[in-house]
């Protein structure tokens, strides 16, 4: 980051006003040029307001997304299948499109930009009201240390809501043009399958090998460089071995948040279907509850397996003293986030998706 030259405050709430006044629809005003069937590396930028100094501080970030072939599987897990929990079936033929996914988990240096961009008011300023729901803001600051003492420069963010990992891809449609969300849960599941059938993890049955993939409970230990988590942490995304689509962290680091309200009943409903084409259940305006993949760093081997899934509830925010409680931070839940995703050719009932969350009292 550079520092610019001083901005007068009268002006800079100026800015604040117009770029939120810019946002307060979710229309792209110039859409991003049609992409390529192959990898891509997007970069961004943004700036924040120094309090000290008064200076803007010019953030830039970029992340490479990879391109995944559609193409059919078999989504959940075989009732053999050692680990398996009851809502990993009954195991139903899926098809998704194509789509871009993150090559690796949003890590701090990329929800920063978000995070401070001194182009969208924060959350709770009182300018924002009058916007309505349908303003994009960013989040409010933590009334705790947001790393949770895990690590910060290329490592995974960690601890957000569902409604701010989906504000976040609302915010990167405004700053890109293209049409980014979370991945759906078939999405997600079969690029973690990474093309190969049905099987616990993309290598086979058998876990032995799943540290070359992942950092999970068996080796996140970093007593080197973190001497007080010696449960397990964070690792610096990218340092594990990709899957066979060129993935990294799929198991394991953070479990991610995929677009899906959770419904214990969604899969007995495609199963009743020869082929479910790109199911998905769409997110209410229910805090509660969504779906989260892949494990993480504190977890067991069988929590990783591409089949297991694991739904949010009321308990992830039971340390938070608000009331009512943040609709953009969980708390104590420091194995959670998220990654990126954007389908080739949308689904019609995806189309311009917007976060529903608002703060309430529950």
């Amino acid at each position: 980051m550079r520092y610019r030259s001083t901005i007068p405050l009268a002006l800079f709430a100026g800015l604040l006003i117009f770029g939120l006044a810019a946002c307060a629809d979710d229309k792209p005003a110039a859409p991003a040029p049609k992409l390529d069937r192959k990898n891509f590396v997007e970069k961004i930028t943004s700036f924040k307001l120094d309090e000290n100094t008064k200076q803007t501080i010019d953030l830039a970030a970029k992340f490479e997304m990879v391109y995944v072939p559609g193409g059919e599987f078999m989504m959940g897990s075989a009732a053999k299948e050692v680990g398996r929990q009851p809502n990993e079936g009954p195991q139903h033929k899926v098809k998704v499109g194509g789509f871009w996914l993150g090559k690796c988990e949003i890590t701090w240096d990329e929800y920063d930009l978000f995070w401070f961009d001194g182009g969208f008011l924060v959350a709770n300023d009182e300018r924002a009201k009058k916007f309505g729901p349908d303003a994009v803001t960013r989040p409010t600051n933590t009334f705790v240390d947001e790393t949770y003492e895990h690590g910060r420069d290329g490592h995974p963010a960690l601890c957000m809501t569902h409604h701010a990992a989906m504000v976040y891809c609302q915010w990167l449609r405004h700053k890109t043009g293209r049409a980014y969300r979370l991945p759906t849960e078939a999405e997600w599941e079969y690029a973690a399958r990474g093309g190969k059938g049905d099987t616990a993890f993309f290598f086979g049955d058998d876990p032995k090998g799943l540290g070359e993939y992942a950092w999970f409970k068996d080796n996140s230990v970093d007593e080197e460089n973190f001497p007080n988590k010696l449960k397990g942490c964070t690792h610096k995304v990218g340092t594990r071995k990709p899957n066979p689509f060129g993935l990294h962290d799929m198991y394991g680091n953070v479990a991610e948040w995929t677009l899906d309200q959770y419904d214990p009943k969604a899969y007995e409903r495609f199963a009743e279907n020869k082929l479910s084409l790109r199911p998905v259940t769409v997110p209410t305006d229910s805090k509660w509850s969504h779906v989260i993949r892949g494990g993480s760093w504190a977890d067991s081997a069988d929590r990783c397996r591409s089949a297991a899934r694991r739904a949010s509830d009321k308990t992830w925010q039971k340390w938070d003293p608000q009331e009512p409680q943040s609709i953009w931070w969980l708390t104590r839940m420091d194995v959670v986030g998220f990654r990126v995703a954007l389908a080739e050719d949308e689904q019609p009932e995806l189309v311009g998706l917007k976060p529903k969350v608002v703060k309430k009292s529950e």
